[in-house]
């Protein structure tokens, strides 16, 4: 018996291929791929535009792979949480931030994490899995109607910072973002959209040769190697001098303003020599600061810095001219927070820990 293929792993040319072969109009190629990227269908059968044969030979040639969503669990700030089953056991989180002026889609973009951040619940799981763009798409979508269905707006931007470091799938990644932003998709804009790494040089730089329109974020979290290479592993092989040299090329290529993510924990990397240092790095390229509250995970030996401490970090930074937000946590009570996922969430633990 023939294995059936997903079909939202098909091009719309590969499409436009089988169809033909199979005596169909190569038009109806177009039209199964709004259904598939546009209208999010669930089954062939929803496709009522096409014939019905045509809906038999689909469903006999190609499935469909969506995820499904396992537990939802709202906060008191509204922020909402689920976990998505994608298979074989393996669930990931993605979680929607309603502000008064946003609504956001925070999303993964892999099972688990291999980078073991120190101050991050995710890191302490195992890579598993690698998101397809239709799982991805999939959160996306979810989230999408969720925001428009419960609070009645409409969905306004797309973090990739959930579960997993984005630039290890990037195929996967950058093909999802074509899918969000493509006019047979969900028609996004990409300035709407930002992708969070980790610093990852190489990668970077292939942003910059992509010549990407979505915006890009880096979780910096200290301006001192020694610093980072306590917290992030990640910068014992891509430093913060291989981090400049690819963020310059990003830039150079793309003329897209970089967010730097910190993270400011208690007596580690919250004094104003710190923040001489950051400052130091944003000469580096045109960029911006986003200071994060710190949110604690099980266990974790970083607690969260004092808050006269933190604005007197980001005033030292506004009086070199640099742009600062600071960020404070949504959905704390439902370890929903930046960093939190994971967390406490047993349906994940048990699914992943394994």
């Amino acid at each position: 018996m023939e294995e059936k293929i997903d079909i939202r792993k098909l091009s719309i040319d590969d499409l436009k291929q089988a169809l033909t072969a199979a005596g169909e109009k190569a038009f109806r190629a177009k039209q199964i791929y709004e259904w598939l990227w546009q209208k999010n269908a669930m089954s062939f059968d929803e496709m009522t535009n096409l014939s019905k044969s045509l809906r038999e030979f689909l469903t006999a040639h190609y499935f469909i792979d969506h995820i499904s969503l396992d537990e939802q669990q709202v906060s008191s700030d509204r922020t909402i949480k689920c976990a998505f089953n994608v298979g074989v056991g393996k669930v990931v989180e993605g979680v929607l931030i309603p502000t008064k002026t946003r609504m956001t889609a925070c999303i993964s973009s892999q099972v688990g994490c291999s980078l073991a951040c120190e101050f991050c619940a995710t890191g302490r799981l195992k890579l598993l899995k690698n998101l397809s763009a239709g799982e991805i798409v999939d959160q996306v979508v979810h989230l999408m109607r969720l925001a428009e269905g419960r609070y009645e707006k409409n969905l306004s931007n797309i973090v990739y910072m959930g579960m997993g470091e984005p630039l290890l799938n990037y195929n996967n990644v950058l093909e999802s973002i074509e899918k969000i932003t493509g006019e047979d998709g969900l028609g996004m804009s990409p300035k709407r959209i930002t992708i969070s790494t980790a610093g990852i040089a190489k990668q970077i730089k292939r942003l910059g040769d992509d010549e990407v329109k979505f915006n890009l974020a880096l979780s910096l979290h200290a301006a001192n190697d020694q610093k980072r290479d306590k917290i992030m592993s990640i910068n014992e092989t891509n430093n913060l001098e291989a981090l400049a040299d690819a963020l310059r090329y990003f830039y150079d290529k793309t003329g897209t303003r970089v967010t730097y993510e910190y993270i400011i924990f208690r007596d580690f990397n919250d004094e104003l020599e710190d923040a001489r240092e950051l400052a130091e790095f944003c000469k580096v390229i045109p960029c911006k600061v986003n200071i994060i509250e710190y949110n604690p995970i099980d266990d974790g030996e970083f607690q969260q810095a004092d808050t006269k401490k933190v604005d007197r970090f980001a005033a030292f930074l506004e009086e070199r001219n640099i742009i600062v937000n600071i960020r404070r946590s949504r959905g704390k009570d439902i370890d929903a927070a930046c960093g939190q996922l994971a967390n406490k969430n047993e349906v994940v633990k048990e699914r992943v820990l394994k």
